[in-house]
């Protein structure tokens, strides 16, 4: 059984941000994320939440036996933004890895590079 990596992600409580959603942009476009891009990204969060942070990154990370060197986008909620209800923050988080992820389909379509 293959499983496919995943194209975004939650992950809660990590400071500052109450929820970060990180796309794994590099990965599957083969570069970086341009700032238009980031723009286009901010335009599709922002009826979701009030307000949004987002980073495009270069992340290595190395250890004794490997080195990974990958692009990523993190999109960062603080939790002032966040609802208090479990179910009500699962939605959004939901609502906020689609969103990201259609945007990186979007990306990936218009401009890739071969990985």
């Amino acid at each position: 059984m293959r499983v496919e990596p995943q194209i975004a992600f939650c992950v809660r409580d990590v400071e500052p941000a109450g929820v970060q959603v990180r796309v794994n942009f590099g990965v599957f476009a083969g570069r970086r994320a341009t700032p238009a891009e980031i723009d286009e990204l901010a335009k599709a969060l922002l009826p979701k939440v009030g307000e949004v942070a987002i980073v495009a990154e270069e992340r290595h990370e190395i250890s004794g036996d490997s080195e990974v060197s990958l692009n990523q986008v993190r999109v960062e909620i603080s939790s002032d933004q966040l609802p208090d209800d479990e179910h009500e923050l699962d939605v959004m988080c939901g609502r906020l890895v689609e969103a990201s992820e259609a945007w990186a389909r979007s990306c990936f379509a218009e401009r890739a590079t071969e990985v």
